[in-house]
């Protein structure tokens, strides 16, 4: 059997000592803010003689502190930063664990000894965190690198291109495979999803199941995404066709993600859009019109939600 204390000490870094009273008053943190960081970062409220907190816990709440005391961050932002953090870090977890679980099951000489779990854990921690640590510090560079070169621009409110690009037919495939197989699928559109959307100098801003939503500063960048993986899907027999929607202009960027009506653009375009091809707004048509290497097709106006008349225009090779 697994020694769940230990797995969970190493886990948590350390032992349940406090209870959420005493975290509060060791961190020096009235209990309010505590508890609402707590619920902010995705945890289940805990009773007051409930000890489920560690020394790691306590420390946090005394970071956290010191970061509004020092006025980094405003405490208007506290629980919202928070928030973000615990969808994000959840979903990674729980992707860890999973991975954990299948090299466990995929061994039988781990399964059959609980200890080697335990010690496996111990010893693949540090090496998690270093990889965690190095991915978000080159993101954090590359970000940095982008907001400091134009600092009088308001990075909350921006002018980029919006584009969404989505598998044709995902909900006749999910009736027709098993789990593995969608599985495949999935991990096959997000690998080159990712791969591509880097490579041309724009951002993933989240992947929604069938769908991939990403931005990118430059309207020939956001063109070349959009048409390089319509063509990648087409010639892959493994992936489905995909569909694509573009749309340029100013943009609330808020915890990581997008708002406004440039974002309801380009998914309406995308929803309209035929398998195979890329549409895209008036205003990235008339500013990629004029660059050599892609052809911009008007399109006949038509009727989706939010819009009476959405002038969409096909977007090609030249």
């Amino acid at each position: 059997m697994v020694d769940s204390e230990r797995l969970e000490s190493i886990l948590l870094g350390g032992k349940r000592r406090y209870t959420r009273l005493e975290v509060a008053e060791k961190a020096g943190v009235p209990i309010e803010r505590a508890t609402r960081l707590w619920r902010a970062l995705g945890f289940a409220t805990v009773g007051d003689d409930e000890v489920v907190f560690t020394d790691a816990d306590v420390e946090a709440v005394r970071t956290t502190d010191q970061l509004i005391s020092s006025g980094l961050l405003d405490q208007g932002l506290e629980a919202p930063v928070a928030r973000t953090l615990g969808l994000h870090l959840s979903r990674l977890a729980e992707w860890q664990v999973r991975m954990l679980w299948t090299l466990i099951t995929e061994n039988e000489h781990l399964g059959q000894d609980d200890s080697q779990v335990v010690t496996l854990v111990e010893r693949l921690l540090p090496e998690l965190q270093r990889v965690q640590d190095f991915v978000w510090r080159r993101h954090l560079a590359a970000f940095a690198g982008r907001a400091l070169a134009s600092p009088e621009e308001d990075l909350e409110a921006r002018t980029e291109v919006v584009g969404f690009v989505d598998m044709v037919g995902y909900t006749r495939l999910t009736r027709r495979l098993d789990e593995s197989e969608l599985s495949a699928v999935l991990e096959g559109f997000e690998l080159l999803a990712t791969e591509v959307i880097a490579d041309h100098h724009g951002r993933v801003v989240k992947m929604i199941g069938d769908e991939v939503l990403f931005v990118a500063d430059a309207p020939a960048d956001a063109a070349e995404i959009a048409l390089t993986l319509t063509e990648r899907t087409a010639a892959d027999a493994e992936l489905p066709e995909v569909r694509a929607g573009l749309a340029a202009g100013r943009i609330l960027s808020r915890f990581g993600d997008v708002y406004g009506s440039v974002v309801n653009m380009a998914a309406r375009l995308t929803s309209v859009a035929r398998p195979g091809t890329v549409l895209i707004d008036r205003e990235l048509a008339g500013e990629l019109a004029e660059m050599p290497g892609f052809t911009v097709r008007s399109r006949r106006p038509a009727t989706v939600r939010g819009y009476a008349r959405l002038h969409p225009y096909v977007l090609r090779r030249d």
